[in-house]
């Protein structure tokens, strides 16, 4: 029993860590104003760049980097599209989500099932060592005890710093925010770049931290979990936090009934993190005056600078 729970706060953790950051780049991106649904290529490209330089370099720090600069770069044709074309957001996302996609399957096809060290691990004194609790949640790489403290920072920049209220002004009203002089496009811009790169960095994680291998596919819908993540968070960093803690769980369910020897169809198994999603929206979605009130007035409207 001892062992179990240690595996299942390990698990849920490590399962959390790049839901939440991704989810933190597309709160950002949401709050000024754009929807990106295209976090699943970025997230794919990610973890395949992110492998091949930990298996060329066997730096893990910057195989993390190289992956949320990939995710970057997919992010800007994202941005050129949806800001200076003024193409249809939700069309846009889903047309580069596949475009990193497909990337990431061609890219890794050399290195399709081969595998990496893990990332060495930081356990923190004295709380790594309390029975359970310290194994559990203080025995992992840095990143994972990031997280967390960057939701912290995500809160304390939008709702304390000049930045933020820019992001805010820019999201809610962005004709408004034009006319007192800020630049809403290049607001935009780095926002949906900042996302890029949390998406790419998060799925390294998955590649060279979590799983450390690489598979095509191996994303599995993650992506669109952070999409929905955000609603079911209604654009709060706190619930975001839980909210993907809770997803995290809902992961590790299925590696957490096989090893109770429990006999379910891993069809189910594999799909419980979906239904999760679908569950949680549906419930949130039945107050409809939550969503308004905390959604981002422009989001997902197209802004036309010339106009």
């Amino acid at each position: 029993m001892e062992t179990m729970l240690v595996f299942l706060l390990t698990g849920t953790l490590m399962a959390a860590t790049p839901l939440l950051l991704a989810a933190l780049g597309e709160l950002i991106v949401e709050r000024a104003g754009v929807l990106n649904l295209s976090i699943e290529g970025m997230m794919a490209l990610g973890a395949v760049v992110g492998f091949v330089t930990v298996t060329a370099s066997g730096s893990h720090g910057l195989a993390l980097v190289a992956g949320g600069l990939a995710g970057v770069a997919l992010s800007a044709l994202f941005a050129a599209v949806v800001l200076l074309a003024l193409g249809n957001q939700v069309a846009t996302g889903i047309a580069v989500g596949i475009l990193g996609i497909g990337l990431s399957g061609l890219i890794g096809n050399s290195y399709e099932g081969m595998t990496t060290a893990p990332m060495t691990r930081l356990p923190i004194p004295l709380l790594s060592e309390i029975p359970i609790i310290g194994p559990g949640l203080f025995n992992h790489s840095l990143l994972v005890y990031l997280a967390p403290l960057l939701a912290l920072a995500v809160w304390w920049i939008l709702r304390s710093t000049r930045i933020g209220l820019i992001i805010r002004a820019v999201g809610e009203a962005p004709e408004s925010a034009h006319t007192i002089g800020y630049s809403v496009l290049l607001t935009r811009f780095l926002a949906i770049a900042f996302g890029g790169f949390m998406a790419g960095l998060a799925g390294a994680f998955i590649s060279t931290v979590s799983a450390t291998l690489w598979s095509d596919g191996m994303i599995s819908g993650r992506g669109w979990i952070v999409v929905a993540l955000v609603v079911f968070a209604t654009w709060r960093e706190g619930r975001l936090v839980f909210g993907a803690w809770l997803f995290g769980l809902a992961t590790i369910a299925e590696l957490l009934v096989q090893g109770m020897g429990i006999n379910v169809p891993s069809q189910l198994l594999t799909s419980i993190p979906y239904i999760a999603t679908i569950i949680a929206i549906s419930v949130l979605s039945r107050d409809g005056r939550k969503i308004r009130l905390h959604a981002p007035a422009s989001l997902g409207r197209t802004y036309n600078s010339t106009a």
